[in-house]
């Protein structure tokens, strides 16, 4: 039994909706016997010049678990992961609602055609081939990890 566990944070920003945004993550190393003892494995920022918040909660999540993929899952192959968003978008759109996109041919219930498909498509893709657990976090609520992705998320928006 493994005594800890992967956490990824992630958080996306955008200034105008569309307009400049931003997405960043953290991932963390979190002993579970040891009370607060966590270790910052890896982080990442980016960001585009015309884009949706939407589109940028969905590009820190697949950013994460694409580094997560690389990087972090060959040295920490059995431990759990958890995966915070703010988004609660992102945590149904994944959780619930994409099995009714895909089976309705990337159609919402009301026969429309889902938004930033190319985005859930990637992430679909990355998420069923990784055993996650989904976490939705209060934004702006002293959550210390998901505080610095907004903070990093914002930054890279001020860039455009």
């Amino acid at each position: 039994m493994t005594t800890a566990k992967i956490k990824v944070y992630t958080d996306g920003a955008c200034s105008k909706n569309p307009g400049p945004g931003g997405w960043a993550f953290v991932i963390i190393l979190k002993e579970v016997l040891t009370e607060g003892s966590e270790q910052e494995l890896l982080r990442g920022s980016g960001g585009e010049q015309r884009t949706t918040n939407n589109r940028m909660e969905l590009l820190a999540v697949i950013q994460a678990l694409t580094a997560y993929q690389k990087t972090i899952l060959p040295q920490y192959p059995d431990y759990p992961v958890t995966l915070h968003t703010d988004s609660q978008y992102v945590q149904q759109g994944i959780s619930s609602w994409i099995k009714k996109w895909k089976q309705n041919g990337w159609k919402t219930a009301s026969r429309e055609p889902v938004k930033n498909q190319d985005l859930w498509q990637q992430l679909d893709t990355l998420a069923a081939s990784l055993q996650l657990e989904w976490m939705w976090v209060k934004g702006h609520a002293g959550n210390q990890y998901n505080e610095i992705c907004d903070t990093l998320a914002v930054e890279e928006s001020k860039k455009f």
